[in-house]
Formats: structure tokens, sequence, C-alpha cells
């Protein structure tokens, strides 16, 4: 077992309580049955990304120990919106909405987690069949002197910041899911480890000797080098992503989060990763080849090695090899646009149909940057106007290259 602890323990930021890994293991053992593994994610947005991948990769080593995985999307919660970090409230999605980010999440999931002793709840199931009753009995075995320790709900409250009340209910809820599944283990970031450690109170409050343990992985901070990687900060990967953006957005990352991602993000043996976290340190490796390498090993995982090599080669025409009409653009049937052939637009409506994922304040400060050039020509001012003409060549920051064709 001290072998497998060692393995199953290695790379988690934070176990709660202490030994609490170390003793359902025992228990498993003791008891010749795998442990039930619980991991959470609602589908508040359609793609899974790298952080994600953090606790996937993880929960994978567990599920090939021999443990059962048991997903719970949660297509209830979703509809209340996790506050987790917010100070506003969070604006409730549609079912509709859910249940399309739900397939959406199961899909991607499989290209990290396998498929063998996984289950995948939904928690509606449980949750969307309480009776009002049933509510007022679970709320009764938390008190609001225990939901206010959350610090976000703590922050807000001493700010004179709205808190709805219906916020204060979803730790109560993600925890209900324990008990209804009976975990031994719960996975998630430190972001979550409240909303996590309900859930233990909760099972041990139903009866359950010794609740849930909660395991908390590190949180990656995305491509802005600050924040934890969020698809509502703009600064994430998704899994599914084109080996070509996946690729290019891994080499636009600050230098200072490469020995971070080579931790999190890769999959080269442990040997590889000390040594190349040494020679970043020692300055003997250019910080840009050490990149090259994180991006080359990240499409080889998500795509296939094939795709990680067209990637680098795309990237070098693209990105380093000098020559405005080097490059390759994209062709966009103009017809397929909002504007009229030889109508004549402004460069940032122009831009944000060209890439509709992007916001407009962050096209604005490419354009202004100098970022943005139209036909070889540099444009700086945002209500230039240009001519929708085929045969006009534009590129849009360092990756993005388009060729209007009627």
């Amino acid at each position: 077992m001290s072998s497998q602890l060692e393995k199953l323990s290695k790379g988690i930021e934070m176990i709660v309580p202490v030994n609490g890994l170390a003793e359902k293991l025992k228990e498993a053992e003791t008891e010749k049955r795998p442990l039930i593994i619980k991991l959470g994610m609602d589908p508040t947005a359609p793609d899974l990304h790298l952080g994600h991948a953090v606790v996937l990769k993880k929960i994978r080593e567990f599920q090939e120990a021999g443990h059962e995985i048991h997903l719970i999307v949660g297509d209830f919660t979703a509809q209340i919106g996790d506050p987790t970090g917010r100070n506003t409230t969070r604006p409730p999605l549609t079912a509709e909405e859910v249940k399309i980010n739900a397939q959406t999440y199961i899909e991607q999931l499989h290209k990290v987690v396998g498929t063998e002793r996984l289950t995948i709840h939904f928690n509606n199931d449980w949750l969307g069949k309480m009776t009002f009753s049933d509510v007022i009995k679970l709320l009764s075995r938390a008190t609001l002197a225990q939901m206010m320790q959350r610090e976000d709900f703590n922050t807000r409250y001493t700010n004179n910041i709205p808190i709805a009340l219906h916020e204060l209910l979803y730790p109560m809820l993600q925890g209900y899911d324990s008990v209804e599944i009976n975990s031994d283990i719960e996975f998630g970031g430190r972001d979550q480890l409240f909303n996590n450690l309900v859930g233990k109170n909760l099972q041990e409050s139903f009866g359950k000797k010794n609740g849930q343990v909660v395991l908390c992985m590190p949180l990656l901070r995305g491509l802005d080098g600050v924040m934890k990687m969020s698809k509502s900060k703009n600064n994430y990967i998704g899994l599914t992503e084109p080996a070509n953006d996946m690729y290019g957005k891994t080499m636009s990352i600050p230098d200072d989060l490469l020995e971070e991602w080579i931790q999190l993000t890769t999959d080269f043996d442990e040997e590889t990763k000390v040594n190349m976290i040494a020679d970043l340190k020692n300055g003997k490796t250019n910080p840009m080849d050490i990149k090259k390498k994180v991006a080359f090993n990240i499409v080889k995982q998500y795509h296939d090695e094939k795709a990680a090599q067209e990637a680098e080669n795309f990237f070098y025409k693209q990105v380093q090899q000098k020559g405005f009409d080097s490059k390759t653009f994209e062709p966009v049937c103009i017809s397929n646009l909002s504007f009229e052939i030889n109508s004549s637009v402004k460069l940032l409506d122009l831009c944000a149909t060209l890439i509709p994922t992007e916001s407009k304040s962050s096209l604005r400060r490419l354009i202004e940057s100098g970022a943005v050039s139209v036909n070889s020509d540099k444009c700086t001012d945002t209500n230039q106007l240009i001519s929708i003409n085929s045969g006009t060549k534009i590129k849009i920051g360092k990756r993005h290259f388009f060729e209007l064709k009627e």
C-alpha cells in the first residue's frame, strides 16, 4: 500500500485531513473494495481545458489503480451557478444550455479519463426530486455562520456586495451529491475546498463514520500568467481546440509560467521534467526552446504526434518566419460575413466578425498596439474603414491570418 500511496499522493497540493488518503487506502485494502472517487463538474461552459485536465489526469491514476470514478455532472447546480471566487451573482443558465454543455463535457472527458470503472451521474436525478420540505431539512444541517466562513461570501458581505440567498444553497447541494453517492474521496482545485468540506460534513451528519477525504490539485494559471485558467477569463486552452491554436497559445505564455506548465500540463517522465526545469533555472536552455517542447507535448497528448509536428511547422511559418506574403491565409467567404461586397466597414467590426470568440476590448488593444495589418499595411486606428473586396488580406495578432474571397 505504501508504494500506491506514494504514487497517488504525488502532485496533490492539499489532503484534508492530512492522513486521510492513507487511511482511506488502508480501509479499502482491509474491506477488499475499491474507493469511490468523486469529481463534480458544473457544465457552465462548453469547453474543458488544460486546467480541468490537471485534476482529470490524477483521477485517471486512481482509475488505473482499480478505484471507481464517479463524475457528477451538475446539471441541477449549474442552473444555480457556483459563486466560488465571484463578487457578483452568477447569471443562471437555462436547462437547454446546461444539457448541451453537459454532453460536450462527457465527450471531452474521454480525452483524459478512460471508460472503465467510470460512472457518470447527473445531480438533477436526485436534487430535482427533492420537495421543499426535503430542502428545509437539508439546510437545517448547516448554519449561516458556517456558510459565511467562505472567503468570497465573507468578502462580499463585508463590502456590502449583495449575496443572493440561492447562492448560500449551492455548497449544500453540491455537498449532498457526496451523500448520495457515498464517496470516499472528492477531488477539486483548492478554490473548491470549502464546498468539498461541506460534503464531508454532510456525510457525517447523515451517519457516515468518516466522511470523504478532500484532495485539492494545484490551480493552473492561464495564458495571462496571473489568473487561474478559466473560460470566463478567456485565458484558456480547450482540450478540443485545433492543434495549431493549441500550439500557438502555449507559445504565448509568459516565461515564468514554464516550470508550472512543465509540471501540470505535460506527460514527460519525471526525470525529463526535472532536467527541463533545471535547464530553465540555470539558463542552459533558451526558454523559447523549452516552450516549443511543452507546446509539442500538449498537442501530442490531445491530438497526435503528426498534428504536433504540423503545428510546430505552422507556428514557424506563421509567427517566426518574417514576411507578410509568406504566411498562409485562411480563406473567408464574404457571403458568410455580415457585410456587403465592396462596402466599407470599421476595422474593429471586421476583426470582431472574423474572430467572434475574441472580445472587442481585446481586439481594440491588438489594433492600437500595431498587431493588425491589412494587405501588409499596419493599421492602428480601430475606426479605419476597410473595403470588403475579394483578395483583401488581414493579419490579426500573431496567429490569425484571413483572406476575403467572393
